[in-house]
């Protein structure tokens, strides 16, 4: 993976360099706030392998017993296992023995409804992932699917197809499991639910899904190599510094760009990543996606000639596993043949590098990020770059890239419109 800054005024970058330097010694030392939860950092060389080992083991009986795993969780429990699953997944057909479907991530009957009628008569295991077990979301779904399963099945062999990722000691999950006799896996203490998806939360579903964890868990490793190096030149550290030297001159919203639609869940994790550790204490860069070239037909009006206000981070696929040759047409009716003998690789290429000079030329800076291709190994290593240079942004915007206090004030409005107890005075 290269990361390319070219197509940024970098004039200004050396007035940046001693904060970010100063930034990423506080997150490696763990001197700042939120240094509880900075277990992610070290996590591909210091895990768990008695639980790396149950977990494939668990994944190979759902593997034996399942058409479908239901991954019943929200936020950080649910977008990094989704941008993973679609990206290393064929876009119609998937030769997975088992389908990952997603629950407790929305509260919508419809959708709720729905899932349970296709389950009917399908084969299907549960891994409700929830640290406390009393999140709205998943609590509500795995109420609805907990019952299904067990009239299904009968509760003896529905606690087989059952797998609780959750605290090690204790919350209401855990207490289920553990009474129930549901196999657990969990959720670390020191990682919060943005950074988990290198935890059991997301290497459990993933593996269930036939998707290489070895590999996935190695594209860490190779990402903490490279990206926890103490240097300006370390390319997270760069990036961090670029993005606070942008916003300092005015550019408050990042858009994160992907021209392979594969991509467009590692988008949403992405926002989550940003938007929970920085946007806090009225700070913080607002944190946008599009899909190009879909988007250029609409909100790429808006990234040409609107206020200046915004920079991109595009990310390129350098080596696409499948493409097509353009081919000539007599007729020549649609006016194509000029792209005769060209891939449709090419002609994407070319959309993305004439889109980033007109941008760049309406005064919208771009940071290119190159994958070398789509796959496990690289997936992980482009979270361990956004990772780390979220700590070290956020460091440098002056917040606890850490925490995210912001999410409690809704939790308690809405819990006092629903009538739960002890909210009645909020």
């Amino acid at each position: 993976m290269k990361i390319d800054f070219t197509k940024v005024n970098l004039d200004n970058l050396n007035s940046y360099e001693e904060k970010a330097m100063t930034s990423f010694e506080t997150l490696m030392t763990k001197g700042g706030e939120g240094n509880d939860f900075l277990g992610w950092i070290d996590r591909p060389i210091d895990y768990d392998k008695e639980e790396f080992v149950r977990i494939k083991e668990a994944a190979k009986r759902i593997n034996e017993n399942s058409d479908v795993l239901v991954s019943i969780g929200i936020g950080g429990s649910y977008l990094g296992i989704k941008a993973c699953d679609v990206a290393c997944d064929s876009y119609f057909a998937s030769d997975r023995k088992v389908k990952l479907i997603y629950a407790g991530n929305q509260i919508s009957g419809q959708y709720l409804s729905e899932l349970l009628d296709f389950l009917k008569d399908k084969d299907y295991s549960l891994n409700v992932i929830s640290k406390s077990g009393t999140t709205t979301e998943p609590a509500i779904a795995f109420r609805f699917l907990k019952e299904a399963i067990e009239e299904k099945y009968g509760k003896e062999e529905a606690r087989k197809r059952i797998y609780a990722t959750t605290d090690k000691a204790k919350g209401a999950l855990k207490e289920l499991a553990d009474a129930e006799g549901y196999e657990t896996f969990v959720v670390p203490d020191d990682i919060g639910g943005r950074f988990s998806v290198i935890s059991a939360v997301g290497l459990l579903p993933l593996a269930a899904a036939g998707i290489d964890i070895d590999a996935f868990m190695e594209g860490f490793k190779e990402g903490r190599d490279i990206y926890t190096e103490k240097s300006f030149d370390n390319p997270a550290i760069k990036y961090a510094a670029i993005r606070n030297m942008l916003h300092e001159d005015g550019k408050d919203i990042e858009v994160l760009v992907n021209y392979e639609a594969k991509l467009r869940y590692i988008a949403e994790w992405w926002k989550q990543l940003f938007a929970e550790s920085e946007g806090k204490d009225g700070k913080g860069i607002f944190p946008v996606s599009v899909n190009n070239t879909t988007d250029l037909h609409s909100v790429g009006q808006m990234i040409q000639d609107g206020k200046r206000n915004l920079f991109e981070t595009v990310i390129e696929v350098e080596n696409q596993e499948r493409d097509l040759v353009i081919n000539e047409d007599k007729d020549n009716l649609d006016g194509l043949n000029y792209l005769a003998g060209k891939t449709m690789s090419f002609v994407n290429k070319q959309a993305m590098e004439g889109t980033t000079i007109a941008h760049v030329k309406g005064n919208v800076p771009n940071i290119r990020i190159i994958m070398d291709k789509v796959d496990a190994k690289e997936i992980a290593k482009l979270f361990y770059f956004f990772e780390i240079a979220v700590g070290v942004s956020g460091y440098m915007l002056g917040v606890n890239p850490f925490n995210q206090p912001g999410v409690e004030e809704y939790k308690g409005q809405m819990f006092k419109l629903l009538g739960k107890p002890g909210y009645e005075n909020k």
